[in-house]
């Protein structure tokens, strides 16, 4: 299993749209920060072990894909930080860390 990177905001709507059916994660990683490469390797990590079925994993490149990152901030009414992971369920933010609290052990206690 692994994640998917939308680049636009049709594509963010859609996992809004399916986070109603299924359970979404939004990984927000910055491509020039060391704290968020750390996240990103955590996110891998928990993805290579036994990831939760049941959830749909996504990357956005919050300098690449900047009105994505603001458009995901704004539908959540959540505050934008990078690196940011964000569990969303029936179209709505459940659950939310960000920088070095984004660890597989943290990642595992909220999906498993």
């Amino acid at each position: 299993m692994n994640w998917t990177e939308i680049t636009t905001q049709d594509e963010w709507k859609n996992i809004l749209e399916k986070s109603a059916e299924r359970g979404q994660v939004i990984l927000k990683h910055s491509t020039t920060c060391p704290v968020s490469a750390n996240a990103l390797k955590e996110y891998e990590q928990y993805l290579k072990d036994t990831p939760n079925a049941d959830v749909d994993y996504t990357l956005v490149k919050v300098i690449e894909s900047r009105p994505v990152s603001n458009q995901i901030a704004e539908d959540l009414n959540v505050k934008h930080e990078s690196p940011q992971i964000i569990y969303i369920k029936d179209k709505a933010k459940y659950w939310t860390a960000s920088h070095w609290a984004v660890t597989t052990e943290h990642i595992k206690a909220v999906l498993d």
